[in-house]
């Protein structure tokens, strides 16, 4: 699988983390970055990794802050995003399932790292249910970006 990953400041160990892991199990990853821990705006690097997701260049994207939740904001931004910021292995399971997210956020403060990993694996592993009534769902929920 192709993913995109982006992070600031805040969460720079825990994306180098993730892309290690990513790329242990052979997915290709594009770090946007940031690449150090400098402090950054983060808009400035979610915003091309959700633009590259929205633009099939990937199949999902991951992004990180301190909380997740400025990061997850930003995605949603980007026409063609469905962001989900996770935290536990069920929303993970869920978000994929019924609402096709093709971008998902963490908090580096909230969530310790082997648990990020395993909401990482659950999240890339479910697929979509393909049933019609979250069809149905996700066509209204996007119905606002036509």
């Amino acid at each position: 699988m192709k993913i995109a990953l982006a992070c600031d400041h805040g969460a720079l160990a825990l994306k180098n983390t993730v892309l290690a892991h990513l790329q242990e199990l052979g997915h290709e990853v594009k770090d946007f970055g940031t690449y150090t821990e400098a402090s950054c705006d983060y808009p400035d690097y979610i915003y091309p990794a959700a633009r590259a997701v929205a633009a099939g260049e990937f199949d999902r994207g991951i992004v990180m802050c301190t909380t997740g939740i400025g990061v997850s904001i930003t995605a949603n931004k980007v026409k063609g995003i469905r962001c989900a910021l996770l935290g536990d292995l069920m929303s993970a399971k869920l978000t994929r399932l019924h609402n096709d997210t093709n971008m998902m956020a963490l908090g580096a403060g909230v969530v310790a790292p082997m648990l990020a990993l395993q909401i990482v694996d659950t999240w890339l592993e479910t697929p979509f249910s393909e049933e019609d009534r979250h069809k149905r769902r996700i066509a209204k929920l996007m119905a606002p970006e036509k």
